[in-house]
Order: C-alpha cells, then sequence, then structure tokens
C-alpha cells in the first residue's frame, strides 16, 4: 500500500487528489457559521457557534436540522433541488428567531461552508464545477455550472443573506473537525457504506502535475495541503482475496475501480457474508437446502443485519427469532446453523478491520515517511478522525481496530507515534463550518 500510495502521488488523476485547504486550523478560529452537508440520502444544515479550541465548548450546535433526501428530492430537475436546498436552510432560522431577525436585517451575510459529497472540479477553496450527481439525481443539467453560484441564487431568490466561503469533500471536512478541537489530528478515514480518507502531507511529496491546470503554490508559507486520497481505490492484488471477492467484484457494475471498499466497507461485507450463505445452502444444506427469498437478491443483507447477529451475546434463540422475521423463513433455523452463520458474520467483519487498519497503518506511515515537521511537533501521537456507520456504530468495531493498530505499531519500527481512532461525530456538517472560519480569517 505505501508503494501504491507514494506512486499516485506522482502521477494519477483519480486519487491523492490536493484540494484547497492548505494549512490546518489554528484552534483559535471563532464567529457564527452556516454549514451544510449535502449527502446522498441526507441534507444536514446547522448554524455553528465556534468558541476555539482552548474554550470549555469549543464549538457548540445552535441549531441542527436533518432532511431525508428521498426519491421525490432526487427526481427534483434544475434549479428546483438548489431551491430545496435553500428552502431548507431557511426552515433551519426558523427556528432559531434571534438568527433569523440577523440574517434578514443585517448588511453582512452569514458565512457558509458545505461538504459537497458527489464529484466536482474545484477552481478554488469557494468555488467549483459539478461534474455530476448519479445516485439517482435529475439535477444533471447543470453539470458544468458553478455549485457555488447555484447555492448563492437559490438563497437569494429566498431573501436569505448568506456568502458560501467554503466548499470541502466529507474526509477533508473531518480532519479539519478533527484538527480544530484536537491538534494531534492529521488525517481522517470515512468507512460506512464507503471508505475515504484525506491526510495533510507536505506539498513536496505530490508532483506540480497533480494540480492540474491551477497554479502549483508559490507562498513559500504554504508547506503543506490536504489531500483527498480517494482510498477505495487502493488495494487492487495487494491483499488476499476469496473466491467470494471475486465473484462480487466480476459482478460489480465497476469491476476493480474500488478494489479496497469492495473488501471491507458496509455496502459489500454483508454481501460477502451472504454469499457464502449461499454456497452453505447449495452444497451444505444450510436451511434445509432452500435459500430464503430474502437471500436470493444481490445487496439484500444489510450490515445491521450483521451487527444483530455478532451483538448477541446469547445467540441462540434470539437470533433464530430474529432472522426468522427478517429472512421470513417457515423453518427456525437450528443452533448449528445460528453457530454457523455467527461464524461467518465474525470471520468477514474480523478480516474488514484487519484490512481496514492496514490501510490506516500505511497512512500514517506515509506520514512519518514524508512530514519531517511531524518529528519537531513534539507530539506523541497523531489522531485519526473517524466518521461513518461502521467504524463508528458497528459494535467494537473501532475498539477491535484500534488494538490490531497498537500491534502494528509496536511490531512495525521503533520511534513511531501512536496512532490513536476517535469517533469524529457528525464531522462533516461541522467541518464544512470550521473550513469556512479559516476561508473567512484568511480574507
Amino acid at each position: 500500500l505505501q508503494a501504491e500510495f507514494a506512486e499516485r502521488l506522482q502521477s494519477e488523476s483519480q486519487c491523492m487528489l490536493p484540494s484547497h485547504n492548505y494549512t490546518l486550523p489554528n484552534g483559535r478560529e471563532h464567529g457564527t457559521y452556516l454549514a451544510l452537508e449535502v449527502g446522498g440520502s441526507t441534507l444536514r444544515v446547522a448554524l455553528l457557534e465556534l468558541n476555539g479550541r482552548a474554550s470549555t465548548q469549543s464549538v457548540r450546535i445552535r441549531r441542527c436540522v436533518a432532511s431525508n433526501i428521498d426519491n421525490r428530492v432526487r427526481n427534483l430537475k434544475g434549479l428546483q433541488f438548489f431551491d430545496w436546498i435553500a428552502a431548507q436552510v431557511q426552515e433551519m432560522f426558523s427556528g432559531d428567531r434571534e438568527a433569523l431577525d440577523h440574517l434578514l436585517s443585517n448588511s453582512q451575510p452569514i458565512p457558509m461552508g458545505i461538504a459537497w459529497s458527489f464529484p466536482i472540479d474545484q477552481t478554488s477553496i469557494r468555488s467549483g464545477n459539478i461534474i455530476g450527481m448519479g445516485k439517482g439525481f435529475h439535477c444533471s443539467t447543470y453539470k458544468g455550472s458553478d455549485l457555488g453560484d447555484l447555492i448563492a441564487g437559490a438563497c437569494q431568490r429566498l431573501n436569505l443573506n448568506i456568502r458560501l466561503d467554503a466548499i470541502v469533500n466529507d474526509s477533508s471536512a473531518a480532519v479539519l473537525f478533527r484538527a480544530y478541537v484536537e491538534p494531534s489530528t492529521r488525517l481522517a478515514v470515512i468507512l460506512g457504506t464507503g471508505l475515504n480518507a484525506a491526510i495533510h502531507l507536505p506539498l513536496s511529496s505530490l508532483h506540480k502535475s497533480k494540480f492540474g491546470t491551477r497554479l502549483f503554490p508559490s507562498n513559500p508559507e504554504i508547506t503543506h495541503v490536504l489531500v483527498n486520497t480517494e482510498l477505495s481505490m487502493f488495494g487492487k492484488d495487494v491483499f488476499p482475496t476469496t473466491r467470494w471477492d471475486e465473484d462480487l467484484n466480476a459482478h460489480h457494475i465497476l469491476p476493480d475501480y474500488q478494489p479496497l471498499e469492495y473488501l471491507l466497507a458496509g455496502k459489500y461485507i454483508g454481501e460477502i457474508v451472504r454469499l457464502i450463505l449461499v454456497e452453505a445452502t447449495e452444497t451444505c444444506g444450510l436451511f434445509n437446502g432452500r435459500l430464503p427469498q430474502a437471500l436470493s437478491r444481490h445487496f439484500s443483507l444489510e450490515t445491521r443485519t450483521l451487527a444483530s447477529i455478532e451483538a448477541e451475546p446469547f445467540p441462540y434463540l434470539t437470533v433464530a427469532m430474529y432472522l426468522s422475521n427478517q429472512w421470513q423463513l417457515e423453518v427456525a433455523p437450528n443452533s448449528t446453523e445460528i453457530r454457523f452463520i455467527r461464524q461467518v458474520v465474525v470471520a468477514v467483519t474480523r478480516r474488514s478491520q484487519g484490512y481496514f487498519t492496514a490501510a490506516v497503518h500505511a497512512l500514517t506511515l506515509l506520514l512519518h515517511d514524508l512530514d519531517d515537521s511531524l518529528l519537531e511537533s513534539g507530539l506523541d501521537h497523531i489522531s485519526i478522525g473517524c466518521d461513518g456507520s461502521v467504524i463508528n456504530k458497528y459494535p467494537e468495531y473501532m475498539e477491535k481496530s484500534q488494538m490490531l493498530l497498537d500491534e502494528m505499531v509496536q511490531t512495525d519500527r521503533t520511534g513511531q507515534k501512536r496512532a490513536i481512532l476517535e469517533n469524529a461525530g457528525e464531522c462533516a456538517v461541522l467541518g464544512a463550518g470550521v473550513a469556512a472560519a479559516m476561508a473567512n480569517a484568511r480574507d
């Protein structure tokens, strides 16, 4: 993995992408900011107060509203989707009278940051052209349009005095938020349905061609850049795989596109378990040789079902009843079948933890190899911000990954700083606010 990282820092257009964030927050940023997180299934709108790292409450969420992005919203065409976003912003302010009065009466706009989870050709910290939306969205007629202009226009149509100051992706937002509250932060990982990571690296570690048509920073005070790794794209032919992995990859709409994600992320570990259970039914008589209809569809076995199976300390009766209900079984599985199913779940999730930890360890080694300032910083550890349903919510996933990570650090080389996985919570929306504060401070 380290060899792949080093190679793609020099020549690859799809991963190891330098952002427009060159510095990490100093912890003194303060003020009131509007923050948006636009994801594939949820829009979060928050009004944040940043009080500084030294404060007993460094970040105060004055109000946060989450709105479901369902098919009705995805089917909105043209400007309607951005008008819907502006309407949710207005709805959030309606619950904070003081902020609403300020918004409507003050000549100074409220600064805003946005965590945008879709492909974008970013042209500055506050602007970028939409590449596409995918995921069933129908507003693609504005492909190539500037996101900042679209958001600003929608807010103006509702007389919302807002100024977009920063656009970041979810992994970069996680780094910025964690670094705001914890100065030892240098990277962050997102592990939920998918996988990604961002890392703060010296400019000198990236080839100038990685910056595309924009100018390579010439200011001598700019020494580092926040890099979107697109970690999911690494690991082809690096990790051991099974016939079930090969089956999943062969039938995927994008085979080999995100090899590491296919091995360990939330969307895929359930499918790997399902493929094993299908084979066991056909060859070993699991479920009396009759595959439950609920398991006949690809990607029908969700990660939350795996979590329920693994988390139950006295599994037989509880899990048998749970699976009978979930999978609509005519005959409840017996104790041997339950034990087998649970062993499969545990094996697949343990492998996920192992591969995830190896990837995180490789990134921390990259930091040690490339960033001399890390050795000079006096920090005794590296903090890694973590977000996503798997890393933060799957039973004991983070704790067991931390144990593995500690073992790797202890056995791999002397002098390496301990890496500590930290739950970053709702870091995307919080990081968007921090990014806006940093952009505002620079101005």
